[in-house]
Order: structure tokens, then C-alpha cells, then sequence
């Protein structure tokens, strides 16, 4: 009998009735050879401190570091989870194959290795390995399984991810609740972990910079020639080909002051100069170009999206998708990549086949002809584990409205990426007027192209930068260069403004590539590899400083709490709280992930680095505590040290207790001759007579 194990019931259900294994069992459906199980998320999890020692049961700062010569799992602590795993182990003792069924991932990986490894698995092991949960993808699947040891790195990625965080997580939020926390019923302790401080690291410098930030005025001068506003480049540089972002658009920004006077008297000198002076066209240039459709959607590209338009958070698109994708209207989520491989291609024609009845407008132009192949769409070079989220094909139905959204926003842009590119023309117009150079420029959409499935509807921005096009979108009148005439200038006093404070989307981007905000796609893909946590995680991260209340929401923007922001400042060690750094374990795990690093070695320096982090603050001399929000106090709970105490004072009721030895006393062996002490050691009276006893000093 074949053993499938999948991660979720309704993903066991799907496998199990493509099998043909329809009969209904206590935890497993059985039929056609196959018996088809699952775990529901994590069953086993890494031991607890006190399961290595009891002596790691209480907080103590004399126990740490923690840090265990071999890591060990351990069942949940949940009724449920054992009932269901004794489930899986009696069907494992039975098996003569066992196939791995797991979420395609590192993490879906190593809730299965682990449940296996604490069943005792000895028979053969295969892998599923599917994008969809469609009937023609679990059968392909099943056609080509792979041998379990093919997917080894990716479990020791994932087995390091696991104990990287408990050993930082477990020894460094001790550390800094028993140094800096405040030891007061209902205080909860101060949360460290390798992902979420530098998270909030990242949240406090950014509100550190916009608090601290000291606003410079500049002078801006315009003039108003045929009912067109043109700026004046008072250092009469004319850009480059490809400079320009940097013309005047963005209020503030590094262009904007390109274009502007350090002082107020340079600018109304020269506001009087042009004023009387005629407006002259210099020169009209108009350059044709072409814009490709916007890149399909990863994980943190898709939360990115639905956050701008749709203010869903990180989590709630996470968990949008997931059912998208359990319901087989959508590929495997949990990606970061925004490519497709080769072997896709000759299968799209059958997925808009698919979703015919709901945008068939828009698949009209697409008929009778070859589908447009693009190398910045197919490459399997960007593929590894899995290709970007795009539907399955299958014609979507029972949605919510939240669900809709999703859907229609990944949809639209598989579609666009076999339309053409849009075309345009930019016409830029340079004038003077008093010598003073003044430029305009425009833009006209001659071709919609992939723009037209995106017109009319929410999705109409495709990309987070389009509102930063400002008025390079309009279109010019016709210039004549000579033409000359009255205009209306004027100048405008501006500040420079300050960073703009995070949201989930702009947070998200930056966790994606270490802290560096970075709009240009290509070079944000070079920088996913040292990114802050996985596309699947990051979520769940944001939620969880949510939860301890280290960040809060006001509206869209993201704020650092007294608390979070405090807790930071406490951390003088910058492997606990820098971007880069986490990036560049991250880094590391996906080279454990590819085979080219040793877990060993990735370990080894973890346990090195908690054991700095030690040393560290215990060195502290300051008599620093934090201040505690009165929101996060829960009276009900002890604080930690009385928990501590509390555990502690049972662990030595529970031990039986010694006998204490001394010259004179009943000898605890024969209960007759009397102790003796000796050179080296208490004896019996009686050890002429025959009495053992003998204890050693120590």
C-alpha cells in the first residue's frame, strides 16, 4: 500500500480523488492502492528549552546562552495533532512507499521530513512536486515523482531557518526581558527574534529620520507660454537620454531641486529678468518609444499590489491567494519569482482558453494568433522551485468580492503579457527667455496595447510608480522651434519633505531587498536573494509586531509603538537588528537551499553569534529598563520571573530529595555501624564486618 501525506485535508481530498481513493477512514481516505493522509500544518515542532535540561525551565540569566549540542523535535502538545499523527504513524508502519505530498516549498518540506523522521520511516520515500492543485497537474505530478534525497537542501534550508530562530529567538528574548524587561505582573516579555527586530528596525529608523528631518526651502521658477507650464533649469543642464526622472514631477524630491534656486534673492532676480523679456522655442524633439507590460506577480508583488489598491494587508492577500489556490483557480502562492519557465508556454493557450466566458473581450485581439513569447515573461534561468501566480485555467465561480479582486488583478496581467507593447511619443520643448533656459515635456499614447487590459478598471495602475508620472503624461501642442511670444512666469517658494513613513507595501518592498528601497525591477530581483525573511513569511512577520504591539496602523501608514520604538533603541548589537545582515543569512539559507553551503558551518556560526550577543549585554553595566505601554499589561499573568520562580520551585519539589552525610550519622547503607570520615572519603563503622558504604568528597 502507497502512503500519500499532504499538508491540508483539502489538498488530501483533491490527491485522494484523482487517485481513486474515495473511501472515507478515521483521519484517511483509502482506495486504489493508495491511502491519502495529512498533517494540518506543523505536528512536530522543535523541543522546548526544558526538554534538553530541566534546568533551562526557568529564566535565568546564569543558563545562557542556550544552546543544545543536538536539536531534537517534539509532538504538539494538542489532542487533536496526536491523535492525527498516531494516524500517520500506524499508516507509515504499513507503507511500502510513502510519497511526500507537502506544500512545494522549504517549509512544507520540513513539516513532512519531521512528522517522518518521528514516525520511524524506513521504507522508500518519493515527492510530489506540483504548481496547482488541478486534476492535470496532480497527474502529471504523479507521472514524474522525484526520490525524496533530490529535495535534501532544501530541508536543511528549511531545518536551519527553524533552528536559527529558536536559537535566537529563545535565548535573546531572555536575555533582554531578564536585563532590560520590567519583572511586573502581567508584563510580557520583550520579544527578539531574526526576522521581526530587524523588521521593526526598520520602521523606528525610517520614523527616527522623519521626526529628525529639518525641511530646506528652495525657489522654483515657472512660466505659463500657449497654456503650458515650463520649468526653468537655472544650471542650464540639459539631461541625457535616459535622465529623465530626474526633470521636475516629484515635490521634493532630487529632481525638483535640480531644477530650483538655493536662495530666494538668485530666484527673484531672475523671475525680474524674464518677466519683460519675450518667450523664445530653442528646440522641439520628439523620441518614439515602447512600454512592455508589467512583470506577472510573486508573492510579495501581489501583496504589494493589493495593498495600494485594494488596502488589504500583507496577511490577508496571503490567505486570499491560498484559497484561490485550494479552490485550483490559481498556481502555487508561496513564490518569488516573476518569470515563467519554458515548458509553460505551450500550455497558455489552454489557460485563456479556460477563462474564455470571463474576459473574453479581451481575449478577442488574442485569437488566430501565436502567442507572444517574451524573454522577460519565459526564462527558465529565473525558475527554480516554482513560476510566478497565474491562473490555473480553471473558469473561476464561487468567489467572494475580497477573493474577486485578487483574482482579477493576476489575471488581467497574464493576459497582458501576451499583448503588445504600448507605444508612445515624448516631445520635449526647450525655451529661453532671457537666457534662462525653461523646458516642458509630454507624452502621447500612440498605441494602447497591454493598456487596454488594464482600462476601466482598478488595475488601471499597473505599476507603484505610475503616480509619480505626474505631468509628463499630458500631451503638447504642436512648437515650432523660433516661435516666440508673451508667457506668465512665476516662482514658487518649496520645502524639501521628509522620507514618507512605511506601509505594508512599501515595508514589504523593503524587506524583499534588505532595507533598500529600490523601484527599478531588475535590480530588485538581484536583490531578493539577500531579502529579509521568504515571500511566505513576511506576513505573518508584520502580524506578529502587530500582535506584540511594537507597530501600529494609522490608516495606511505603519508607526513604531513608545514600546517598539524603546526596544530598539535597547539593542546595541547590529546582527540583532540590521537589514543587511539578516539579508545576508537569508542569503546563506538559499545556498544551504541549492547545496552550496554547509548547514553545518550556517549552525555553527548562529551558535557562535547568540553566544557574542551574550557576552554582550550581560557586560552592560547600565541599569537600563524599559517603559512598558499600560495596553500591553495583562494582570491575569504572572510576571516572568515569578513564572520562572514558580517553575523552578516544582522542578526541585518534583526531585527527591538527598540525604545529607555526616560523621556520626546512621549509616544510610547497613542502618546500624555509624558514618566515619576518612582521607578521602565518609565510610561505615562496620566495614570490618562486611558494610560497603562509602561515599566520596567532592
Amino acid at each position: 500500500m502507497k502512503v500519500c501525506i499532504a499538508e491540508k485535508p483539502s489538498v488530501a481530498r483533491e490527491i485522494a480523488r484523482v487517485l481513486g481513493a474515495t473511501r472515507q477512514c478515521d483521519g484517511f481516505l483509502e482506495g486504489n492502492g493508495y491511502r491519502v493522509t495529512w498533517t494540518v500544518g506543523h505536528l512536530c515542532e522543535l523541543k522546548y528549552p526544558e526538554d534538553y535540561t530541566p534546568l533551562w525551565r526557568a529564566w535565568s540569566l546564569a543558563q545562557l546562552p542556550m544552546v543544545p549540542q543536538r536539536f531534537g523535535i517534539r509532538l504538539k502538545d494538542d489532542k487533536g495533532i496526536i491523535k492525527q499523527f498516531h494516524v500517520i504513524e500506524r499508516l507509515f508502519a504499513d507503507a511500502e512507499e510513502i510519497i511526500n505530498c507537502g506544500d512545494a516549498g522549504q517549509e512544507g518540506e520540513l513539516i513532512q521530513r519531521w512528522v517522518m523522521q518521528k514516525a520511524g520511516v524506513k521504507c522508500p520515500v518519493k515527492r510530489l512536486w506540483v504548481s496547482s492543485l488541478t486534476e492535470e497537474s496532480i497527474r502529471e505530478g504523479f507521472e514524474n515523482l522525484k526520490p525524496q534525497d533530490q529535495y535534501q537542501g532544501m530541508y536543511e534550508a528549511g531545518l536551519c531557518r527553524a533552528i536559527g530562530d529558536w536559537l535566537l529567538g529563545m535565548n535573546a528574548t531572555r536575555l533582554y526581558t531578564l536585563r532590560y524587561g520590567r519583572q511586573e505582573r502581567g508584563v510580557p516579555p520583550l520579544s527578539i527574534g531574526r526576522v521581526q527586530t530587524p523588521t521593526l528596525a526598520l520602521i523606528v529608523k525610517r520614523q527616527h529620520e522623519i521626526e529628525n528631518f529639518k525641511p530646506e526651502p528652495y525657489w522654483v521658477l515657472t512660466t505659463r507660454y500657449r497654456d503650458v507650464i515650463f520649468t526653468a533649469n537655472p544650471k542650464a543642464e540639459k539631461e541625457e537620454e535616459g535622465e529623465e526622472a530626474e526633470s521636475p514631477g516629484t515635490a521634493g524630491g532630487a529632481g525638483d531641486r535640480r531644477w530650483a534656486f538655493a536662495t530666494e534673492e538668485e530666484g527673484r532676480a531672475a523671475l525680474d529678468k524674464v518677466r519683460e523679456a519675450p518667450f523664445i522655442v530653442d528646440s522641439v524633439t520628439r523620441k518614439n518609444g515602447t512600454e512592455a507590460p508589467p512583470r506577472l506577480f510573486d508573492l510579495t508583488a501581489l501583496q504589494v499590489e493589493c495593498n495600494k489598491k485594494f488596502g488589504y494587508s500583507a496577511d490577508q492577500t496571503l490567505q486570499l491567494i491560498q484559497s484561490l489556490y485550494e479552490k485550483k483557480y490559481t498556481t502555487y502562492p508561496r513564490v518569488d519569482t516573476t518569470y515563467l519557465s519554458d515548458d509553460i508556454y505551450p500550455k497558455c493557450a489552454g489557460i485563456l482558453n479556460g477563462i474564455q466566458g470571463q474576459y473574453g473581450e479581451l481575449l478577442t485581439p488574442l485569437r488566430g494568433a501565436k502567442l507572444l513569447k517574451r524573454k522577460k515573461v519565459f526564462d527558465n534561468s529565473k525558475v527554480t522551485d516554482h513560476h510566478a501566480i497565474i491562473p490555473t485555467g480553471v473558469p473561476a465561480q464561487a468567489m467572494t468580492d475580497m477573493e474577486r479582486n485578487v483574482y482579477d488583478l493576476l489575471t488581467r496581467r497574464f493576459i497582458a503579457v501576451f499583448y503588445p507593447d504600448c507605444k508612445f511619443a515624448t516631445t520635449t520643448v526647450w525655451g529661453q527667455a532671457a537666457e534662462i533656459p525653461f523646458k516642458a515635456t509630454g507624452k502621447q499614447i500612440l498605441e494602447q496595447g497591454w493598456r487596454t487590459v488594464f482600462a476601466q478598471t482598478p488595475a488601471a495602475n499597473t505599476d507603484e510608480d505610475n503616480d509619480k508620472e505626474g505631468d509628463k503624461e499630458r500631451e503638447l501642442p504642436e512648437f515650432v522651434k523660433g516661435e516666440s511670444g508673451p508667457h506668465y512666469p512665476d516662482l514658487a517658494t518649496k520645502e524639501t519633505q521628509p522620507p514618507k513613513p512605511y506601509t505594508e507595501a512599501t515595508l514589504l518592498r523593503a524587506m524583499e531587498t534588505a532595507g533598500r528601497m529600490v523601484d527599478n525591477e531588475e535590480l530588485r530581483d538581484a536583490l531578493k536573494e539577500n531579502g529579509i525573511g521568504r515571500p511566505s513569511t513576511r506576513a505573518a512577520i508584520i502580524e506578529t509586531l502587530f500582535r506584540r504591539k511594537y507597530i501600529e496602523k494609522k490608516r495606511k501608514t505603519l508607526y513604531a509603538t513608545p514600546t517598539g520604538v524603546e526596544l530598539i533603541g535597547l539593542i546595541k548589537e547590529e546582527l540583532l537588528k540590521s537589514a543587511e545582515l539578516t539579508g545576508r543569512w537569508e542569503r546563506k539559507l538559499r545556498q544551504i537551499d541549492r547545496g552550496e553551503y554547509s548547514a553545518q558551518q550556517f549552525i555553527g556560526e548562529l551558535k557562535e553569534m547568540v553566544s557574542d550577543v551574550v557576552r554582550q549585554v550581560m557586560s552592560d553595566n547600565t541599569n537600563r529598563r524599559i517603559t512598558i505601554d499600560p495596553s500591553l499589561v495583562d494582570k491575569s499573568l504572572p510576571p516572568v520571573l515569578e513564572k520562572a520562580r514558580a517553575a523552578s520551585q516544582q522542578e526541585t519539589a518534583e526531585r527527591p530529595k538527598r540525604k545529607v552525610i555526616r560523621a556520626g550519622s546512621k549509616c544510610p547503607v547497613c542502618g546500624e555501624g555509624k558514618v566515619i570520615k576518612g582521607k578521602t572519603a565518609f565510610g561505615c563503622s562496620r566495614w570490618k564486618e562486611g558494610c560497603d558504604f562509602r561515599k566520596p568528597f567532592k
